[in-house]
């Protein structure tokens, strides 16, 4: 199976592993009061970072999002199968507090609202972008409403999982290539890819190959001038890549199992579900920063508070830490 797996996911067969951002008119969805956020003792071992608030009440969380300009952070919930098209995945708002100001801002089957399985999230301006199974959808960000939608299954799409934004305008997604069994196992028939949306609506693959090696989490790295990848797979890699190479480049190693990733300056922040840690790469070197999350999918990075945002999918939360 924020941004996923890979929304990504291995671990939630029955919950979801983890594979892995317009907005207007909308509904009175559930609000749910502030004491579902509740600041927690952080954990013995957690070098440089301190978890200060724990969110219940979600399903299946797989991606956190900080949108900047509303000083909000936006969470996808899978409740259910991360590959059904059941149309119940909806998107959650919470405040920097930990409130939970609207449970299911955006609902599937609510409000003229398609929304299955959601797992990555991107916003640009007053739009969110959410990936769902074999196509991305566009929502106001201020409102919930529907504003877009763009078809990959046409491409081929199979799992598609994280997503993030170009200074162009054009939009970059993973495919994990994976699939679940009637009994909860992953498959992975591949490919693996990452498929590029033009300002045009146009849909191309930009990237694929094994060694991809099941990409789940994507993001850009405005100071190295390219995309930053992490797989999910075998390949245990943090990948470096730039639109028109032939393959990406391995920049570090880790435990693998990798789901989100998110830039911090010159460094690479990567969650892990093998290891339940997140960890920064800076030189290539691994430095784990928050142990003890479990199934850690796609993370978000709070820049004003320099905060992680940690959705625990199989556990239904969110951890807010401290860096």
């Amino acid at each position: 199976m924020r941004a996923t797996v890979l929304c990504t996911t291995l671990a939630v067969a029955a919950a979801c592993q983890p594979l892995d951002r317009k907005r207007q008119g909308a509904h009175v969805a559930d609000t749910v009061a502030a004491d579902t956020a509740r600041v927690v003792p952080p954990p013995p071992a957690a070098p440089g970072a301190t978890r200060i608030l724990t969110v219940a009440g979600f399903s299946s969380p797989e991606s956190v999002l900080h949108d900047s300009t509303q000083d909000i952070y936006f969470v996808s919930n899978i409740n259910g199968s991360p590959t059904a098209k059941d149309n119940n995945g909806f998107i959650s708002r919470v405040r920097p507090d930990g409130a939970i100001e609207n449970l299911k801002f955006i609902e599937g089957g609510r409000a003229g609202v398609t929304l299955s399985a959601p797992k990555g999230l991107a916003v640009t301006g007053d739009t969110l972008w959410v990936t769902d199974i074999d196509r991305i959808r566009a929502f106001s960000a201020r409102t919930g409403a529907p504003l877009d939608s763009v078809r990959l299954d046409t491409a081929g799409a199979v799992f598609l999982n994280d997503i993030a934004i170009a200074t162009t305008g054009a939009i970059y997604v993973t495919d994990t290539g994976i699939r679940f069994d009637d009994v909860g196992n992953v498959l992975h028939p591949g490919p693996d890819r990452v498929f590029r949306i033009g300002p045009d609506r146009k849909v191309t693959v930009a990237a694929r190959g094994d060694s991809l090696g099941w990409p789940n989490g994507i993001t850009v790295d405005p100071v190295g001038k390219r995309f930053i990848i992490v797989s999910f797979g075998p390949t245990k890699s943090v990948l470096a890549w730039k639109p028109g190479d032939r393959a990406p480049r391995v920049i570090a190693k880790g435990a693998g199992g990798f789901d989100g990733v998110v830039v911090t300056g010159t460094r690479i922040l990567v969650s892990s579900w093998t290891d339940s840690t997140v960890s920064a790469y800076e030189t290539g070197q691994e430095v784990k920063v928050i142990t003890g999350v479990p199934s850690p999918a796609d993370i978000g990075y709070d820049a004003k508070r320099n905060r992680v945002l940690i959705p625990i999918l199989t556990g239904n939360r969110v951890e807010i830490w401290q860096l």
